[in-house]
C-alpha cells in the first residue's frame, strides 16, 4: 500500500495524490495558551513557517519562546490539497511536516525564530531527520515577504559557515516563499503538551549561530 511507502523523492505533478477540497478539522484554540489556532489573528502579528523534522517537537520549541502568540502544525511544500498525515507520510504528496508560528515582532524578532530553527535540528540531512526518514522530514524555511526571505537566506549563509568550521556537512534546507499551509489533524496540534511522555527526536548539531 502507498501508505507504507517511504520515499526520498518528491512526486511529480502527475504522480501526486489527489487530496480533497475540504480542509481537515482542528480545534479553534491553542491547547497550551488558549490563543486562536487559525486566522484571523490580532492585527500587528506576523507569521512564519518552519520545517525541521517531526513537527511535534518543533512546535513545542516555538510555543515556548516569549513573544510567540500561537503555533500550529501542518503540511507545506507539496502538491496535494488538504492532505492527511498518512498521505504525507507516504511520500505521495510532496509536503513536509511544518510549524506555523504567529509572533509579535515587538517581543521576538524573526531572526530569533531563525536561530531557534537552525540550532534545534540538523539541517544537513536531506530527506530525513535522525531516524525519521522520508520527504516529510526535510528541513525548510517558508518565507512570507521579501524581508523574511532575505533574513532567512542570510542566516542560512551564516549557519553554513558555522557548520563548515565545525567540520559538518553542508545545509540542505530549502528556503522558498511559502505556499499553502494545510493544518494537520487535531490530534497532532500541541501533541507533546497533550502527551508529555511521548517520543520527540528533535535535536540540534551543537553548532550555534
Amino acid at each position: 500500500m502507498f501508505l507504507q511507502r517511504k520515499s526520498s523523492m518528491l512526486p511529480g505533478p502527475d504522480a501526486a495524490l489527489p487530496g480533497r477540497s475540504e480542509p481537515l478539522t482542528s480545534s479553534a484554540a491553542h491547547f497550551v495558551n488558549g490563543n486562536p489556532l487559525r486566522p484571523p489573528f490580532p492585527a500587528g502579528l506576523e507569521q512564519a513557517v518552519f520545517a525541521m523534522g517531526c513537527f511535534w517537537g518543533a512546535e513545542r520549541r516555538f510555543w515556548e519562546l516569549d513573544g510567540v502568540f500561537s503555533t500550529a502544525v501542518g503540511y507545506i511544500g507539496g502538491r496535494t490539497p488538504n492532505p492527511t498525515y498518512e498521505e504525507v507520510c507516504s511520500g505521495g504528496t510532496g509536503h513536509t511536516e511544518a510549524v506555523l508560528v504567529v509572533f509579535d515582532r515587538d517581543r521576538v524578532a524573526y531572526e530569533e525564530l531563525l536561530n531557534a530553527f537552525w540550532e534545534s535540528h540538523d539541517p544537513t540531512q536531506g530527506m530525513r531527520q535522525g531516524n525519521d526518514i522520508g520527504t516529510q522530514y526535510r528541513s525548510g524555511i517558508y518565507t512570507r515577504g521579501d524581508a523574511q526571505q532575505a533574513a532567512a537566506a542570510r542566516s542560512g549563509q551564516q549557519f553554513g559557515v558555522a557548520l563548515q568550521q565545525a567540520d559538518r556537512n553542508a545545509i540542505t534546507t530549502e528556503i522558498v516563499p511559502a505556499g499553502e499551509f494545510y493544518y494537520a489533524e487535531d490530534y497532532h496540534q500541541q501533541y507533546l503538551a497533550k502527551h508529555p511522555g511521548s517520543y520527540c527526536g528533535l535535536g540540534g548539531t551543537g553548532v550555534t549561530l
